[in-house]
């Protein structure tokens, strides 16, 4: 089974993560960008006007990816993870799952958070993918989380 762990980190953490699940399971692994990268004033979610938090206040909102390259074809499963932004994925997963074709494939979303949850991140997902992929849910780990953690988590799925 072919295995990709792709990713959205704004601060490094969910990367190391990733990184980490994807060592774990053996998998590929892919930074999903954006196109214009995000500062820290775009990042205060204190500032309302701040590009975080307009971003997410619109559901419809779609930043634009820097490549659309991510071996999404010939992976099996994909796991992607994300920080918690506002109870959800941050938009800019959402441009990413209606990026490509996930038909017949399995997704398995992967968060980072000191203590919020992923709401309805799972949900979304699915219809974002118009219902072509299994969405086997998602976990939301510490920063910390190590490998062995994390390859249980993957390996019950």
């Amino acid at each position: 089974m072919k295995k990709l762990v792709a990713y959205f980190s704004a601060s490094g953490v969910t990367k190391g993560v990733a990184e980490r699940l994807a060592k774990a399971i053996g998998a590929d692994i892919y930074e999903i960008k954006p196109k214009v990268p995000y500062t820290d004033a775009d990042l205060n979610w204190m500032d309302k006007k701040s590009r975080s938090s307009v971003e997410m206040a619109d559901e419809s909102s779609r930043p634009e990816i820097l490549n659309n390259d991510a071996d999404v074809k010939n992976a099996d499963i994909i796991y992607i993870g994300f920080p918690v932004w506002w109870y959800r994925e941050p938009s800019i997963i959402d441009t990413f799952l209606e990026s490509y074709d996930f038909s017949g494939k399995k997704i398995a979303l992967f968060a980072t958070s000191g203590s919020s949850g992923m709401g309805n991140s799972a949900e979304r997902a699915q219809a974002l993918t118009n219902g072509r992929a299994a969405v086997l849910g998602g976990k939301r780990f510490p920063g910390n989380a190590g490998e062995e953690e994390l390859a249980q988590w993957a390996n019950s799925l």
